[in-house]
């Protein structure tokens, strides 16, 4: 279906640009991405994980961008130009439109980044190519890398009510993937990075389904959109120095209370975090893992919580290959985003409580 759906708006898009080939830029050597994309051609992408991006050059002060929502509904991507942030924008659905960015402080050149704000099943958000005058792409810097992987915390679910308030809208109207906590500590350590993570999902089960009818991380993890769909595969290029691992607030939620709910199984968690890491080290057998609780868990299903990743990091403890696995706890907190997750603010504070850790495990050779 998104394959048929995709034909259809790549070919409105085809009759765009030729309409207007005079002031669409299509320099496939200006752009560069980030995250969970997909490359169509030589200036197309689909943006596809949270906070995956796309980032260019330009010259002058006049810039728009070509975006589209490519399911049948809104979507979202943050801004950010000349390093500082100047906001999210909603992507109505429909044909590819164009997008004018303000550009207030005079310089020669500006570098624009486009961020995506929600996940991969929000379904994709097309980057069709920018009016403005492209310069070719300075070849990065090599950085240290982390990828996070999570659910609906690591993905910024309900983050951002600034437009929208919680409760209204949609359920992904406040999503905002820029703010999560892992972007922000990302940018504080000028580290790249990588979210691999879907709202609602677990370790074993999912916030309102015991594995019966809707996947979990471990299904859909090693796909590149974060689904089912098989035939196209995660390349697993981006080789993390750090991956980061927030899953168990699902597992361990009551649901909504309507459907029937299984308590906690402590056995079947164990078990499949302990696969799921050996599947992450076969495709990054160098990395150091680090695993944390959640902001959203307290009293004594934390205290259950610890104890099962303790017991997950003990399994390896004579593991001589890779590096020794860490544990991580979040302080205590309220959370003060939609529907009890974190606010922007608070993932501020988590960011903060995880700088000076990853900080220490980055540097360690």
């Amino acid at each position: 279906m998104i394959l048929k759906k995709f034909s259809f708006f790549i070919l409105l898009f085809s009759v765009y640009l030729v309409c207007n080939s005079q002031n669409v830029q299509t320099k496939s050597n200006s752009f560069s991405y980030s995250g969970r994309v997909e490359l169509l051609d030589t200036n197309n992408v689909i943006l596809i994980g949270p906070s995956s991006s796309v980032s260019f050059d330009f010259i002058g002060d006049s810039c728009s961008i070509l975006l589209q929502s490519v399911e049948n509904h809104q979507n979202y991507v943050s801004l950010e130009l000349d390093g500082k942030y100047i906001g999210r924008i909603r992507i109505e659905k429909g044909d590819v439109k164009p997008f004018p960015i303000t550009i207030s402080e005079r310089k020669n050149i500006h570098h624009l980044s486009v961020y995506k704000a929600t996940e991969a099943t929000n379904g994709g958000v097309l980057f069709a190519g920018t009016s403005a005058k492209l310069m070719e792409i300075s070849a990065p810097k090599t950085k240290k890398k982390i990828e996070l992987i999570g659910d609906s915390i690591t993905s910024g679910f309900g983050n951002d009510d600034s437009t929208i308030s919680c409760g209204t809208g949609d359920w992904y109207d406040q999503h905002n993937a820029y703010w999560a906590y892992g972007p922000i500590l990302s940018r504080a350590l000028d580290i790249d990075y990588v979210l691999s993570s879907v709202s609602g999902y677990g370790m074993y089960r999912n916030w309102n389904d015991e594995h019966i009818n809707e996947p979990i991380i471990p299904d859909v993890y090693e796909n590149l959109y974060l689904n089912t769909d098989r035939s196209k595969p995660y390349d697993f290029k981006f080789q993390p120095d750090l991956v980061s691992i927030c899953l168990g607030t699902n597992d361990l939620s009551d649901g909504d209370g309507k459907k029937p709910r299984l308590p906690f199984n402590e056995e079947k968690f164990v078990s499949n975090y302990i696969e799921f890491i050996k599947t992450v080290y076969k495709h990054a057998p160098k990395t150091r893992i680090v695993l944390l609780n959640s902001p959203m868990v307290s009293g004594d299903r934390n205290v259950t919580f610890v104890n099962c990743l303790k017991k997950i990091i003990q399994a390896f403890e004579n593991d001589t290959i890779h590096k020794k696995i860490e544990l991580f706890e979040f302080q205590p907190m309220v959370p003060k985003g939609c529907g009890y997750h974190p606010a922007i603010a608070d993932d501020k504070v988590m960011a903060d409580q995880l700088i000076p850790f990853f900080k220490i495990l980055l540097n360690e050779k």
